[in-house]
């Protein structure tokens, strides 16, 4: 099944310091549609994980993704933000993106705390966060 982006998630995909064998977590994820594009432009030595914290989301994502998941650098986990952590030993994260997320556009203040205290762990010091196409710095 052949799932196209919008013109606004790609203009802010476009705008996403992308860069062949990047690691990427891609938050609130939705049908995977911007995964996607984010695993063709990171190439077969890039990885990215997207999460969401609605199941239907994550099996649709799934469901849309199973090329893109058998080469094996995209994965989906159903996970919130607020309660992601990383399994021991894997590597940070590159970069670290969301689009239109409650817990991290100030619709959900108390949830973006705890979601900003877990990107702090899983994203290199030197990595970039970038929420609606903004880059935030988080030192």
């Amino acid at each position: 099944m052949l799932v196209t982006i919008s013109k606004r998630l790609s203009d802010i995909i476009d705008a996403l310091p992308l860069k062949e064998g990047m690691r990427v977590l891609e938050i609130g994820c939705g049908p995977g549609s911007a995964a996607r594009e984010v695993n063709k432009r990171i190439g077969k030595s890039g990885y990215i994980l997207a999460i969401d914290r609605s199941a239907k989301a994550i099996q649709q994502a799934i469901a849309n993704s199973q090329a893109e998941i058998a080469l094996g650098n995209l994965d989906f986990q159903q996970v919130a933000i607020e309660q992601f952590a990383l399994p021991s030993g894997q590597p940070l994260f590159d970069l670290v993106f969301a689009v239109r997320v409650g817990a991290l556009d100030g619709r959900h203040p108390e949830a973006g705390k705890l979601a900003i205290q877990q990107i702090r762990e899983i994203l290199k010091r030197d990595g970039s966060l970038f929420i609606d196409g903004t880059e935030y710095n988080l030192s």
